[in-house]
């Protein structure tokens, strides 16, 4: 199954990042293949974290699939970990981590491993799945460029 890392080091603050990443409604604006995107629900826990269920609509090429997710919010701690819940994977998993860095801005961790049910999907990620991801944090990077820089 393909599972992707990257870390950089960024120009603003852990917080502005965590809640750029957090935003999940506002993927479609900038985040390739993400044509639609919808918060099912939100839920405090009681201890400053958060679960959201939100649906992700990705089309590529003649693909469209939906797929559902939990989304675990930990604001204090600088994560955000998302599960799989219903859609077109066998298995998905994420997760974003943001540290400040004494005045040189934040480092942003994030990592991805997935792999879909269907056999041509699965072959066509694997071809281009490097370049998805980095499009994918390259998306990140020029979205907070264009709200914090």
């Amino acid at each position: 199954m393909p599972a992707h890392g990257d870390r950089r080091i960024l120009p603003y603050q852990a917080q502005q990042m965590y809640d750029l990443v957090a935003d999940v409604e506002r993927y479609p604006e900038f985040l390739p293949w993400c044509s639609v995107a919808r918060v099912r629900s939100r839920a405090p826990q009681g201890d400053g974290r958060e679960v959201m269920l939100a649906d992700l609509v990705i089309s590529f090429s003649v693909f469209r699939e939906r797929f559902g997710s939990r989304v675990l919010l930990d604001a204090a701690a600088g994560r955000i970990e998302t599960e799989y819940l219903d859609g077109p994977f066998r298995h998905l998993g994420s997760l974003w981590v943001f540290r400040d860095l004494e005045g040189q801005g934040c480092a942003v961790e994030f990592h991805v491993d997935f792999e879909f049910r269907n056999p041509i999907l699965r072959k066509l990620a694997g071809v281009v799945f490097n370049e998805a991801m980095h499009s994918i944090v390259r998306a990140f990077e020029v979205r907070a460029h264009a709200l914090y820089g």
